[in-house]
């Protein structure tokens, strides 16, 4: 009985036992069987998929990206970078289902250089206090909205699909190759049809531009014009750039170097007006140095072409520095002339030249943000911050269905044997340059392009700082000033001569400017 017992316990352990693994062994099959269901085969395909082919650059022109629609898995991840970066400059999908980030804008033609060309200032001599400028109080100041760091990312970090992200902002810069023609790169063809106007049929132009009158009798540097390698650069048309804008503000905001560009604009302009009467200054006022803020009115267009002073499109301020109040440049507030440029139709900032002037490169008690002036800070990043402060300003108040924005980048100065104050000169040079490998481009060019890609409103870059570079046959020289009233031992190697190289700035202008009738006509 007892043996009989002890068998009977000994069966129904194993049974216990045997039916516990089974019943693990069924689990962790179906468990297995499971897991496999839920993942896909590493042979599937992977889907990228764009809401829409074609992305907008700077809301003027097209790309398409190749599709990415079917793209499998079994193709790198470098393979999907490449096949996006390919073709494109900046680009960021309609809607927010796939982030793409690229990397880099194409290098905008750069010289190759060895130094960097000097920018000189506006005058003989550097005022103390700009006109226009303010002390600041309580109240007065005008803040600019802070704007996010951005930086680019290096190629190195761009090893797989999941680092493509989108950046923080909508930024563009429109492409320089429009239609095929790529306008930074060609040479300069003289033309006997130039110059578009002279100093006779132009009344307008001031005396500080005026060569020909004061006295210069080498007139080559009239007959150059800018000949892109990739294409025929159509030739500027007044009666169509004026049917362009009219019913228009065309507004110029920066240095006198803009003053420049925008006393060509109305000399060209005025080549297609057939009553001289009919176009004048709505204050009366008479074009000089000296005074900052002008509109010009053609009466049978009822536009307006307009300048406004404004050196580094921040606000020139001033603050109590130990016993003395002296010149600040506030490079967190916008220019306080800044409501003039609202509503402008077609809008083309610059600032560079006055960038270069002893205080804003020693940058020690002088750039200021809020109350605090701080006791040194280098120029190239104060130069950033205020950049960021006006583009801040333009995303907050321009209208990019309205308003179209363009940067134009520095034009290079020409000083030899010293700068403008020490004995520089190029009065000698009646010819253009043949090679410009000694001119670097300017590290605030690629600050300017860098602000403006992280802007959400487009801005064209007019980059005509290579075209320029060349031109060193352009410059007044001694002839600035009238005869009798001129040295020889100030020269004046910054500015341009009119007619002249600012023309070919403007004919860039109306080129982008038609292309954008053109694109939204089609």
């Amino acid at each position: 009985m007892e043996r009989q017992r002890s068998f009977s316990f000994k069966s129904t352990s194993f049974f216990v036992f045997a039916f516990t693994v089974a019943s693990s062994l069924i689990i962790l099959v179906s468990l297995f069987t499971w897991v496999l269901g839920s993942n896909p085969s590493v042979h599937r395909d992977t889907h990228f998929q764009f809401s829409k082919p074609v992305f907008n650059l700077g809301g003027h022109k097209s790309i398409t990206v190749q599709s990415l629609s079917s793209f499998s898995s079994n193709n790198s991840a470098e393979s999907l970078k490449h096949s996006i970066l390919k073709d494109t400059h900046f680009l960021k999908p309609e809607n927010d289902s796939v982030s793409v980030k690229i990397p880099a804008f194409k290098q905008i033609q750069r010289l190759e250089t060895k130094g960097e060309v000097l920018e000189d200032g506006d005058s003989e001599t550097e005022p103390e206090e700009a006109p226009g400028a303010n002390e600041v109080g309580e109240g007065d100041e005008v803040r600019a909205n802070p704007v996010e760091k951005f930086e680019l990312p290096s190629r190195k970090e761009l090893t797989s699909v999941d680092k493509f992200k989108a950046p923080p902002s909508n930024g563009k810069i429109e492409e320089k190759v429009m239609n095929g023609c790529d306008l930074t790169k060609g040479k300069w063809v003289y033309d006997e049809s130039y110059p578009l106007y002279t100093n006779g049929s132009c009344p307008l132009i001031d005396e500080g531009f005026n060569c020909d009158t004061n006295g210069r009798r080498d007139r080559n540097y009239m007959k150059w014009k800018w000949q892109p390698q990739d294409c025929d650069f159509p030739s500027f048309n007044a009666a169509k750039m004026l049917d362009l804008i009219r019913g228009k503000r065309l507004v110029f905001v920066g240095d006198s170097i803009n003053r420049n560009q925008w006393e060509s604009m109305l000399c060209m302009l005025m080549g297609a007006v057939k009553d001289p009467k009919k176009v004048y200054e709505t204050h009366g006022r008479r074009i000089t140095k000296e005074k900052g803020n002008y509109s010009f009115k053609f009466v049978d267009y009822k536009c307006t072409v307009e300048y406004y002073v404004s050196h580094f499109l921040v606000h020139e301020s001033k603050a109590r520095i130990g016993q003395k109040r002296r010149p600040t440049l506030r490079i967190d507030a916008i220019d306080h002339g800044s409501s003039r440029w609202k509503g402008a139709d077609i809008l083309i900032f610059n600032t560079a030249h006055w960038w270069s002037h002893y205080k804003t490169k020693a940058g020690i008690n002088y750039y200021q943000e809020g109350n605090q002036v701080l006791p040194k800070l280098d120029v190239s990043t104060a130069f950033r911050k205020a950049l960021m402060t006006w583009a801040a300003w333009v995303d907050r108040h321009i209208n990019p269905g309205r308003t179209r924005v363009f940067f134009r980048n520095s034009a290079p100065s020409h000083f030899r044997g010293g700068l403008w104050n020490s004995g520089g000169h190029c009065m000698e040079a009646t010819w253009p340059l043949n090679d410009t490998s000694g001119m670097g481009y300017p590290e605030k060019n690629r600050i300017v392009e860098e602000v403006i890609l992280q802007m959400k409103t487009p801005v064209t870059l007019l980059n005509v700082t290579g075209l320029s570079a060349y031109r060193i046959d352009g410059h007044p020289s001694i002839y600035g000033k009238k005869p009798g009233t001129r040295s020889s031992n100030i020269q004046d190697c910054s500015h341009w001569c009119l007619p002249g190289v600012p023309d070919t700035w403007n004919e860039i202008l109306f080129f982008h400017l038609q292309s954008e009738q053109k694109s939204q006509y089609h």
